[in-house]
This record gives C-alpha cells, structure tokens and sequence, in this order.
C-alpha cells in the first residue's frame, strides 16, 4: 500500500507516523514561569541531538490557533528546563498530567509528585524519577505549518547536569533493566523494554569471513 501525505490530513499522518516510529522514549518535562509556577508535562518525540555537548531535544507540538504550550512559552522565557525518564514506577502519575491543567495550577502538586531543587538552574526536579536531566536551553525552532503558524516547537536543550539514582549505575553505565523505561506506542498504549538481545558490530573483515562461513 502507497499512501502520499500531502492527500491525508494531519491526524490521519499523525496515525501513520505514531503507529511506525516506536516506541518513541517519553521526556516527563519540568518548566516554571516568571512568576515560579512549575508545569510538568510528558512528550514523546523526543531523541538525543549530541554527545559533545550532550545534548537533548523535544517536539511540542501548538494547540489551534497557532497558541504555544506552556512547556514551549516557559523555556522561551527562562531559558531551562529539566527532562526526567519515565519508568514503570511513576508512569501512571506522568499520564495524569497530561490533563489540561489551567497554566496558574503545577500538575506537580495535583497528581502527587514531590520537587526537589537542581544544581545548576532554578527550575526543580521530579524526585520520583530515577533520571533526570538539568537542560539549558540552546534553541527553539518552529517547525511544519506555515510561517505565520508554524505546527511544532522543536526545543533542543544542552544537559548541564545528570542525576542518577545510585543503584542504576555500574562502570558508567545505566542498568536498563533496573530503570524499567517506558515508552510509547499508538494510541493510549504503552510498552515496557521486554525482551533483549545483543548484536555486535562486526568490522568488514569479520563480516566477510561469517558470508564465506555461511556460503
């Protein structure tokens, strides 16, 4: 089956685009305002930019009539925010605030998380999540759309600090099954790590040698 976009609307390629790149990893966002209002909130077009800096980013995509998400007007005004991974201890709270708050409401305090202070920028974290990532931030691209109304906030943010919880670290590496990630699929669904397998990268020599063991 061939399907153009251009002849689809915006949810219909929303679908297709949802039900193909998964799971997509969830960045649970702290941001707060000029007047200390916290907002919290989950997106999962979210990837890594860098490594030298390190580097993060999200898509947050604007509500009708071209209005930017608090998420998006907050790190434009304070220039921070901080992502925190979503696993399967407080996946139920970050869902919860996915729900349309008034902007002058923390979603923090509504579903039961507890804040603690960052190291390196005012904006607090989530004690609850196991990861978190203290972001300042580089640059804000609208995207999509059209100029006067664009259809995404591609926020890329530099990570100046790093909070792991202690017990998920071994030689410089996060136990990924003690961090129990979850990420998102289509719909309303979500999915856990489940089964891994590991596959080197062969050099070209090495891969030749398994073709001519093979043929």
């Amino acid at each position: 089956m061939q399907i153009d976009p251009q002849q689809q609307s915006q949810k219909e390629n929303y679908k297709l685009l949802i039900g193909s790149v998964l799971p997509r990893p969830i960045a649970f966002v702290t941001s707060r305002n000029g007047n200390g209002v916290v907002n919290a909130a989950p997106f999962s077009f979210f990837t890594v930019v860098s490594t030298n800096p390190p580097m993060v980013s999200i898509s947050v995509g604007r509500k009708p009539g071209n209005v930017q998400k608090d998420t998006t007007r907050n790190i434009a005004e304070m220039k921070e925010f901080v992502v925190h991974v979503v696993d399967g201890e407080n996946v139920e709270r970050v869902n919860q605030t996915a729900i349309d708050f008034p902007p002058d409401v923390s979603e923090v305090e509504a579903v039961g998380f507890d804040l603690v202070p960052s190291v390196k920028i005012q904006t607090p974290r989530i004690a609850q999540a196991k990861v978190q990532m203290e972001c300042v931030l580089d640059r804000i691209l609208p995207m999509g759309g059209t100029p006067d109304a664009p259809n995404t906030d591609l926020i890329i943010g530099q990570v100046v600090m790093f909070h792991v919880r202690d017990d998920l670290l071994a030689e410089g590496r996060i136990d990924t099954r003690l961090l129990d990630p979850i990420g998102r699929l289509a719909g309303t669904s979500y999915g856990t790590i489940g089964q891994t397998f590991s596959l080197p990268r062969l050099s070209f020599e090495e891969w030749q040698q398994r073709k001519r063991e093979q043929e």
